[in-house]
């Protein structure tokens, strides 16, 4: 990274800061207000990175992304429903298997204790 793109980018975090530092500062103002002044802070922040190589890598990258998620094959709702049956029915079980293991080991620590039924 080249020293340009370093001092657009701390004009970036820079830019965003004040953004936020207006929220604050704006304190007596109406809401509205001071929201928008993060925003503008947040887009003109967005703004300055994009013209930086980083700015153009991240935000490729996320074109990239984006195009590999909408490849994705989801699956239909009964599927979903189907799977989610399953997970249940499996922590079921488990629950109580480790319910079984947990009052044998129990019995068998009373038992060992002397202190058996």
């Amino acid at each position: 990274m080249n020293m340009a793109d370093k001092i657009k980018l701390g004009l970036a975090v820079l830019l965003l800061i004040a953004g936020i530092a207006g929220y604050y500062a704006l304190a007596e103002q109406a809401m509205v207000i001071r929201v928008v002044a993060v925003l503008v802070g947040l887009m003109l922040a967005i703004a300055t990175t994009w013209y930086t190589e980083p700015g153009k890598q991240f935000f490729a990258f996320s074109q990239d992304s984006w195009g590999e998620a909408r490849k994705v094959v989801w699956p239909t709702r009964k599927e979903t429903l189907q799977t989610t049956g399953v997970v249940f029915l499996l922590v079921i079980v488990m629950a109580i298997f480790l319910w079984f293991v947990d009052a044998g080991l129990l019995w068998a620590v009373k038992l060992l204790m002397g202190r058996g039924d």
